[in-house]
């Protein structure tokens, strides 16, 4: 045998030994990865709630000084922040879902990023019938702005609570969900909390594609060594679903910190921590959900517009590429092949079959815990494929200056 050869006939090694890490990794964040306990409501309408309800009327510093008010209240006032284009089927339902939350004082800010659809009107309407829903002057965008981080970074600064939270237009949450997170982030000790909300699919593209965010954090992120570090690189976070500390976040810079960016969910968590803060995650799933997408077309511009910037590197691109065709496709291919050939080693062949069946268990374990398609365990090497494929386009797109956000790239 040549050592070509030998090497081709051992590579189960290496898939049976990164499968093998993919499932125990997962099998531990799956128990750190908790939902937030139940937290109490206050009954009625708080005087700390009213005054933000009161405050778009008010002049400036009696505004200010409802803000410092309601801070020193122990019921959490928190600045919901929604960036906003071309969002006319979505902006009335998560506004009006926001505004639904009991326990914490309550003002929802809009930046509607020059929506040619109905957006503001829909958005000037959801401002006149409710008095705690602000639309932030919308100004030019800068050069080297993404849309996103200019609008957000434009809310942030113009919010009143101690506690600001991140979401998109197409996330829903239930009415308790802010006064839940905000506890759990207490609890925690994080001044950034975040979740990958439910995700709900439906063309056979999203079915394949979005359970592979939980597939990549399950499978690569140490949470214990998230819990209890504030390691920038053991930090992660979704970018639907931001509750941080506004303090922590002026702090950590802001938005501005990170204006070209497309993938917020990476950036905030790291700075937060390089500003001295711990930042955390839960499950929000029964609070927290979202349909991202709604065609094949929208779930690739979606997911290679920012896949290669998770990663951060052409290096960790190379090494997350031999991890997954080495690591996970490998004995997909390496079975029929050896089996067509009446070659099969019983070491290797053993090996091969034990890093399918351990990809397996861990698609079949992610998929019941967060409501997936069993499509996407039986099409596992089909998903991973796809992946290879997602994060190459997103680095070429990224080489050639193409990512956009909501169909404009960077000012």
């Amino acid at each position: 045998m040549t050592f070509v050869a030998g090497v081709l006939t051992w590579m189960p090694v290496f898939s049976a030994l990164v499968s093998s890490i993919a499932l125990v990794m997962t099998i531990i964040n799956v128990r750190i990865y908790v939902r937030a306990r139940g937290a109490s409501l206050t009954s009625g309408d708080s005087g700390d709630a009213r005054g933000l309800r009161e405050a778009g009327s008010d002049s400036p510093s009696a505004a200010e000084g409802r803000a410092r008010a309601a801070s020193a209240s122990p019921v959490p006032v928190v600045s919901v922040c929604i960036p906003a284009r071309n969002e006319e089927r979505n902006i009335a339902a998560v506004v009006r879902g926001a505004l639904a939350n009991h326990g914490v004082a309550l003002e929802v800010l809009v930046h509607d990023d020059q929506s040619t659809d109905q957006t503001p009107v829909i958005l000037a309407a959801l401002c006149a019938e409710d008095a705690r829903v602000r639309s932030v002057p919308v100004q030019p965008l800068p050069a080297g702005w993404n849309g996103k981080q200019w609008g957000c970074e434009r809310m942030g600064q113009e919010a009143r609570g101690e506690w600001l939270l991140f979401t998109d237009a197409d996330v829903r949450i239930t009415p308790d969900c802010l006064v839940r997170a905000v506890a759990e982030a207490k609890r925690l000790n994080a001044a950034l909390l975040s979740t990958v909300p439910q995700q709900e699919t439906g063309t056979f593209l999203e079915r394949m594609v979005v359970p592979l965010i939980h597939w990549m954090l399950f499978s690569w992120l140490p949470m214990p060594r998230m819990r209890t570090t504030n390691d920038p690189a053991t930090s992660a976070g979704c970018g639907q679903f931001l509750l941080v500390q506004r303090a922590a976040w002026l702090a950590a810079g802001g938005h501005a910190a990170f204006r070209d960016s497309m993938h917020d969910g990476i950036k905030l968590p790291r700075n937060v921590r390089r500003a001295g803060f711990h930042t955390d995650l839960y499950d929000g799933s029964d609070s927290v959900s979202c349909r991202m997408y709604r065609s094949a077309a929208e779930t690739w511009r979606g997911f290679t517009k920012n896949a290669y910037e998770g990663l951060g590197s052409p290096l960790v691109l190379v090494v997350f590429t031999t991890l997954e065709v080495l690591g996970i496709l490998l004995p997909w291919i390496w079975l029929p092949v050896m089996m067509v050939r009446g070659d099969m080693p019983l070491g290797p062949t053993v090996l091969a079959a034990f890093a399918i069946a351990a990809q397996l268990l861990q698609r079949v374990i992610l998929a019941r815990r967060f409501g997936q398609s069993f499509e996407c365990v039986v099409l596992h090497p089909i998903t991973i494929m796809l992946l290879v494929a997602i994060q190459w386009r997103s680095w070429w797109l990224h080489l050639t200056k193409q990512r956009a956000w909501r169909g404009r790239t960077a000012g």
